[in-house]
This record gives C-alpha cells, sequence and structure tokens, in this order.
C-alpha cells in the first residue's frame, strides 16, 4: 500500500532510480538546454556531451521545470490514493524550482506543503528520503515536511571545483571570489550555508583539496551515526579515494552513497568537481 502522503522532488537530488523507486519518490526533471538540444536533468546521461559543450564553453542553459510538470506529477499522486504531498527541493537562493512548484499547489487536488531545502544534490537527497521514511511510516503531512526540513538543516556539504569560471558565469557565487579564485591560480573548497554556496578555503593543489574534504567529512560526522555521499562530475577515480578515505575514518558509518551527478549541476561546477555531504543518520 502506497502511504497517504506523497513525496514529490526534483532531479538535483540525483538519488537514482533504486532509491526512488524503493521509497516511491517522484521526481520531477530540472531541464539543461546544451545549445539547441533541450534534455531533463536525469543519470545517468551523456558525460561526454556535457563535458564537449564545457570544454567549448558552448552556451548552457538550465531551466527550472514549469509549473505544470508539478501540477501533473500532484495529479498523479493524487489519483494513485495520496491525501497530502510533501514537494522538497533545491535552495530557493540557487533556483526557481520552489517557487514553481508553489505555483502548481495552487491548484493541486490535495493539499500540497513545499519545502524549500536550502541544499542541493544530496543535501537535498538526504532530506527527500527521510520524508519518504516518514510518509512511509504514516506520519501526517506536516510531520514528514519538517522531518525534510530538519535533516537539511542537519547536512553538511562541502565540495570542490577545479575553477570557479562556471559558478560565477551562472551567478551562483560571487564575482569578486571567482576573480580572486583564478587569479591566484588557487582551487577553491566551498560549502553550503543558508542555502547559497560560498567559498569556504582555498588550497594550492587538487590533492590537498581531496584531503581537506575528508578532513571536513570527518569533523562535521564528529561521533555520532551518519549517512554520507560522495558526489562528483567526471572524477570516479578521486571519488573513489575519497569513498575509501572516509569509509576507513568513520567508524559510525551507516551508509555511503557514491553518485555522479547531472548535467544541470554539471553546468555549474565543472568537470572534476568532487563533493562531499555529511547527514546525522536519525535526527531528533
Amino acid at each position: 500500500m502506497s502511504p497517504s502522503v506523497a513525496v514529490v522532488t526534483d532531479s538535483t537530488a540525483y538519488l537514482g532510480a533504486e532509491a526512488t523507486g524503493r521509497w516511491n519518490i517522484t521526481v520531477v526533471p530540472v531541464q539543461v538546454i546544451l545549445g539547441d538540444r533541450e534534455i531533463d536533468d536525469v543519470t545517468p546521461f551523456d558525460a561526454g556531451l556535457l563535458a564537449h559543450a564545457l570544454k567549448d564553453r558552448s552556451p548552457i542553459l538550465t531551466s527550472r521545470p514549469a509549473p505544470e510538470r508539478f501540477a501533473d506529477a500532484y495529479r498523479r499522486a493524487a489519483a494513485n490514493g495520496a491525501t497530502a504531498i510533501v514537494s522538497v527541493h533545491l535552495s530557493g537562493a540557487l533556483s526557481g524550482t520552489a517557487d514553481s512548484a508553489r505555483l502548481a499547489a495552487r491548484e493541486a487536488p490535495v493539499p500540497v506543503e513545499v519545502v524549500d531545502s536550502g541544499s542541493i544534490a544530496m543535501g537535498l537527497g538526504f532530506a527527500v528520503l527521510a520524508a519518504a521514511g516518514a510518509a512511509v511510516s504514516g506520519a501526517p503531512a506536516a510531520e514528514v515536511a519538517d522531518v525534510a526540513r530538519r535533516r537539511a538543516a542537519a547536512a553538511s556539504t562541502f565540495f570542490y571545483v577545479e575553477t570557479l569560471d562556471y559558478l560565477r558565469h551562472g551567478g551562483r557565487i560571487g564575482r569578486v571570489a571567482g576573480l580572486l579564485g583564478s587569479a591566484l591560480s588557487i582551487k577553491p573548497l566551498l560549502r553550503m550555508a543558508d542555502g547559497e554556496i560560498g567559498v569556504l578555503e582555498k588550497v594550492r593543489t587538487g590533492s590537498r583539496a581531496l584531503a581537506r574534504l575528508e578532513d571536513l567529512a570527518v569533523e562535521a560526522a564528529g561521533d555520532q551515526p551518519v549517512d554520507v555521499a560522495v558526489q562528483h562530475l567526471m572524477a570516479a577515480e578521486r571519488a573513489e579515494a575519497l569513498t575509501k578515505g572516509l569509509t576507513a575514518r568513520l567508524p559510525r558509518l551507516v551508509r555511503m552513497w557514491v553518485t555522479e551527478i547531472g548535467p544541470v549541476l554539471g553546468a555549474h561546477v565543472g568537470p572534476g568537481m568532487l563533493g562531499v555531504t555529511v547527514a546525522p543518520a536519525a535526527v531528533t
């Protein structure tokens, strides 16, 4: 039997088909426009196509889902027996996706509560999984939404990019920070804070960035049970090394996720991105 509260999210959670199917999560894709091609943000995707566009500096645009795509998802959920919907999305400071969801919610056949996670990728994904777990357990919509908000707030997300240029060009980070990073040939470490992307540290080499990501994740985990996600774009070897290091150093690791992000985030961070999200295994 499906839970009476349905959980909807957008594709930038990058949870994968196995997890979304298992937990009955509906995913509404964000769009990316590569030249004259508009594609949905799904994984796995043609990484070569994105890499070619990024290398050639071809125009790459991202577009939030139209409200009608959310409306369709909400109608389907209601038709399948949902009496309420919790719709959890990437940070409103980075995208208008949550706004599209709110517009669709006004005309939905059942009540919809839209949650701005203030995060992205598995910072969003862990919040969605927590919401889905609460929904399956029979929690009411208000509690499901609260669980999502609390887990999103408790998670820490850090990531490394080869250059700040992609974020700067996409308007996702301050221009001054981008110019400093480029001018000094420094490898920036970034974090999600208050729904936005900010520069945390600047290191000289990619190997040092990898070591600092590991240290930051261990510090964020502390001595509590945690779920951890390692996320990358065309950096599988580095992701594997980070995964091995964290697995060895986190004795209370509950579950490790390793995922490659899709084209929407990829367009803004560029090849070589490596990130880690740490979330308490249970939020109280």
